[in-house]
């Protein structure tokens, strides 16, 4: 007599699972609430970061639209901020957006840009690239605004504008993350980036489509930040040389 199969052993091939193990694969409140409580943990700087972008929408969307215009030119880094108050403005500006409707859509980039880099990266690693990009993006593209002034290109109301916002930051991300993508993929990747943010600033782009550009540049520029072990795995196989017979 065949000795009789338990139920706990793997199915045959046409068998059915067993009950117990489709229940076990099923998904649960509780097993959704635990994976979003593990990707929250492993990437704190990024949700900390949106929460913050979450208090700072919900107050300005409470407010009065002349209210709202007054506190975000406060913390904007145009000429003029700039000029008086660099250092609270570089670091202010990052924690607004200048549509409070808009935080859904932030909130999906940052599960998609920062997340992902800030589990590769590290949180100081990450932090550090996006701080970089976000500051230089906007040194670069508010000279480009003085120079315009200066010129007589630009209107002098532009010293004045409302310049605030996380997307120079996520820019420098997206630059950083080309280090993450595979060899076969990577130029294809480079490719797409580059071009989606160089259009703008060719087709009579602003100076935030500058500032765009110039945050992508600046994370390429950070491949030093990428861990060790990526880099040494991120360059393409080189075929061995072969012995010649006789």
């Amino acid at each position: 007599m065949a000795p009789e199969v338990p139920e706990t052993s793997p199915a045959a091939p046409g068998r059915t699972l067993p009950r117990a193990a489709l229940v076990q694969r099923r998904v649960t409140p509780g097993r959704v609430f635990r994976a979003a409580a593990d990707r929250v943990r492993s990437t704190p700087g990024t949700h900390t970061w949106l929460l913050v972008l979450a208090v700072t929408s919900a107050v300005a969307a409470g407010l009065s639209p002349r209210l709202r215009s007054y506190l975000l030119h406060h913390v904007s880094t145009n000429l003029v901020q700039l000029h008086t108050h660099p250092v609270r403005v570089l670091f202010a500006s990052a924690f607004w957006i200048e549509t409070p409707s808009a935080l859904l859509f932030y909130a999906v980039l940052f599960e998609l840009v920062h997340a992902t880099a800030e589990r590769w990266l590290g949180t100081a690693r990450w932090l550090l690239v996006a701080a970089i990009a976000h500051i230089g993006a906007t040194l670069v593209s508010q000279k480009a605004v003085f120079f315009g002034i200066r010129d007589a290109r630009l209107p002098r109301s532009l010293a004045h504008t409302i310049d605030i916002g996380v997307s120079y930051g996520l820019a420098g991300v997206v630059g950083v993350l080309a280090y993450r993508v595979p060899w076969p993929w990577r130029w294809g990747y480079l490719a797409g980036v580059l071009a989606f943010f160089t259009y703008p600033v060719l087709n009579r782009g602003t100076f935030t489509d500058l500032g765009h550009l110039t945050a992508v540049l600046i994370g390429l520029c950070c491949y030093a930040f990428t861990p060790p072990g990526r880099k040494a795995a991120s360059a393409p196989p080189r075929s061995r040389p072969r012995r010649s017979t006789r």
